[in-house]
């Protein structure tokens, strides 16, 4: 039997540049650019009030972590979560009943034909033919 060595610490990322990740390193470079192309464009003091803020926002990206879990995934679930709430709420008072909301209830009886009972005998015989794949008709 072939022996397989089965990984360990799947969810550690690994470092390329001393303690920070591929992923961190993207943020903060992708922050870099931000803040060189505002630099050129914008004036002085709007481009200290751009270059405080993206450089906030991407230590924070990039270094805070919530419940074990990147900051942006954080930041995801909150989107998802917003956006399609999970929580439902029943409220068993009913205030306002419209005629038009009440249907009579149709009689199941009435409307379905009577199932047949099977014994035990025809139970062997279906599963032999379910088994079979219909290639056994039965009797």
């Amino acid at each position: 039997m072939q022996q397989f060595t089965v990984p360990q610490f799947i969810d550690v990322e690994s470092k390329i540049i001393g303690p920070i990740t591929t992923r961190q390193f993207l943020i903060l470079l992708s922050a870099a650019i931000i803040i060189a192309i505002s630099y050129k464009v914008f004036d002085f003091s709007l481009f200290l009030f751009v270059g405080v803020l993206v450089r906030g926002l991407a230590a924070v990206f990039a270094f805070v972590k919530v419940n074990a879990r990147p900051f942006h995934l954080f930041v995801l679930n909150i989107v998802q979560t917003s956006r399609r709430p999970r929580l439902r709420v029943w409220n068993n008072k009913i205030n306002f009943i419209d005629k038009a909301e009440i249907i009579t209830p149709i009689s199941v009886e009435a409307s379905a034909p009577p199932r047949p009972v099977f014994k035990e005998s025809r139970l062997a015989e279906l599963s032999l033919i379910v088994d079979t794949k219909g290639r056994y008709r039965g009797e």
